[in-house]
């Protein structure tokens, strides 16, 4: 499933080795290899990305862990990113970024706002599931969009608000085929949670499965079959021209999809971010940075 958004990527940044071989098998291209810590803003104004995409790591978010937020180690890097932003010559003019359900309610959160505030950028932000796409399967995560002035969103009524419906997506094109899959946020709670806390059973006839982890490859004896990491994949509505390496081992691909992003959902968020008011059609045409 692609996106149709008309960009390059100039650079992806990955510090795992294992998921670079991914990237590079399917890409054609190596990311940069390296603790993002280090970089400086030059090393950014160097690619001269007018856009970022950003998924920074989950694990001081996540409802399961100790939530320290931006005492975590591991949000440090994305809150260097963020300091950088602010002391660029030619700082992005477009930003998306993932994250977990909880991400939204973090102090990391409060100080994204902050600096895209200060910066001039504009805001779209959501909580948002495969199933609310049709896809049977549960991953809600969050998403923020952001633009920065005098670009604008195709659907500005939503400016600057966290919405947990992909109803406003629809109307940036006069299109409400997704209100026919739309949950609320108690539903998508309710159909995330595995069978017995941690246990998901499903069978031929269930209309969705839970989310995926990197975990999912552990086998409890008695439970049947995994899915095969191909149908995974197929939930993430990866395309079937994706692969693995010959030399990555089924626990290392179930763990890389259980850190996966939904195609669907991040291709249609895509195009709602490079829809609406573009400073010039080359602008619309700048590489992607990742």
């Amino acid at each position: 499933m692609a996106s149709g958004v008309p960009a390059e990527v100039v650079e992806a940044f990955d510090i795992n080795d294992v998921a670079n071989d991914v990237y590079e098998l399917n890409f054609g291209h190596r990311p940069c290899q390296g603790n993002i810590q280090t970089l400086t803003a030059s090393d950014l104004d160097k690619y001269k990305a007018h856009a970022w995409l950003l998924s920074p790591p989950c694990q001081p978010y996540t409802r399961q862990g100790l939530q320290k937020h931006s005492a975590d180690a591991r949000a440090f890097s994305f809150i260097k990113i963020l300091n950088l932003m602010q002391n660029m010559s030619y700082p992005p003019q477009m930003l998306f970024v993932e994250n977990v359900v909880g991400f939204e309610v973090s102090d990391t959160h409060d100080q994204l706002l902050e600096v895209l505030s200060s910066l001039k950028f504009n805001t779209q932000e959501f909580i948002l599931s495969p199933l609310q796409f049709g896809i049977p399967y549960s991953r809600p995560r969050y998403f923020c969009l952001a633009k920065r002035e005098p670009m604008c969103f195709q659907n500005p009524s939503v400016n600057n608000k966290l919405l947990r419906t992909p109803l406003a997506l629809s109307l940036t094109f006069n299109n409400t085929s997704l209100s026919n899959h739309d949950q609320d946020e108690e539903h998508l709670e309710l159909v995330c949670k595995p069978i017995k806390e941690f246990l998901d059973i499903v069978h031929p006839e269930s209309k969705r499965c839970c989310c995926f982890t990197k975990s999912y490859y552990r086998y409890v004896k008695g439970t049947g079959s995994l899915l095969a990491a191909s149908e995974v994949a197929n939930l993430h509505s990866f395309p079937s021209s994706f692969y693995f390496p010959d030399h990555i081992s089924l626990r290392q691909q179930y763990a890389m999809l259980g850190n996966s992003l939904s195609v669907a959902v991040v291709g249609l968020g895509a195009v709602v971010w490079y829809t609406g008011g573009q400073k010039s059609q080359q602008s619309q045409k700048r590489n992607m940075y990742q």
